[in-house]
């Protein structure tokens, strides 16, 4: 490697480091398993390194990262949807990597805890892309929704309303199933 490689690599990492959390979990929110977000976060830190100049001229380079990727998964969503077959492994099977979340060592306790988050996990899945996307961004993440609408491109307003709506959807699903959940 030469010296300005070294040199671009060390800056690229200085820039990219106080966002790369954020990103993957972004990538995990959006991908739904952990080799996919995987694959999701490496492409496209390798599609924002020769754009490292940009990168530099940013004042919050936080929510352009997210745009880029956010934009990176819909380009990929949209590709595959194009595919005419798509196969499933077992590993990517619903709850199957939800078993696997350690637990406070109580089986009755790990048990509930596990039945709820299967649950949660079950309504989110029920919702529209869209509502599930600004719930999970919201709700889970910590995105406020100015930051939503950098990501997205989509309006506070819609966002507001597209979060009122999944959330009362979820209310109604979680207690359609019997659970009074707070969503």
């Amino acid at each position: 490697m030469s010296p300005v490689d070294r040199h671009q690599q060390a800056s690229f990492d200085v820039l990219i480091k106080p966002h790369l959390e954020r990103l993957y979990r972004l990538s995990f929110r959006l991908a739904g398993n952990k080799h996919e977000a995987e694959d999701l976060f490496q492409d496209v830190l390798t599609k924002i390194f020769p754009r490292m100049n940009e990168l530099h001229q940013l004042e919050e380079p936080g929510s352009w990262l997210c745009r880029v990727l956010y934009n990176h998964f819909i380009d990929n969503r949209r590709r595959y949807a194009r595919q005419r077959l798509v196969a499933v492994s077992e590993e990517h099977l619903p709850g199957k990597s939800l078993e696997e979340l350690p637990g406070k060592l109580d089986p009755v306790v790990d048990a509930e805890r596990l039945d709820n988050i299967m649950q949660l996990d079950a309504a989110l899945a029920a919702l529209s892309e869209e509502h599930r996307l600004v719930v999970l961004l919201h709700d889970s993440e910590g995105y406020k929704l100015l930051e939503i609408q950098e990501i997205t491109g989509t309006p506070v307003g819609t966002l507001k309303s597209r979060l009122h709506r999944a959330r009362a959807r979820l209310r109604e699903i979680l207690s359609a199933d019997g659970t009074e959940h707070g969503a």
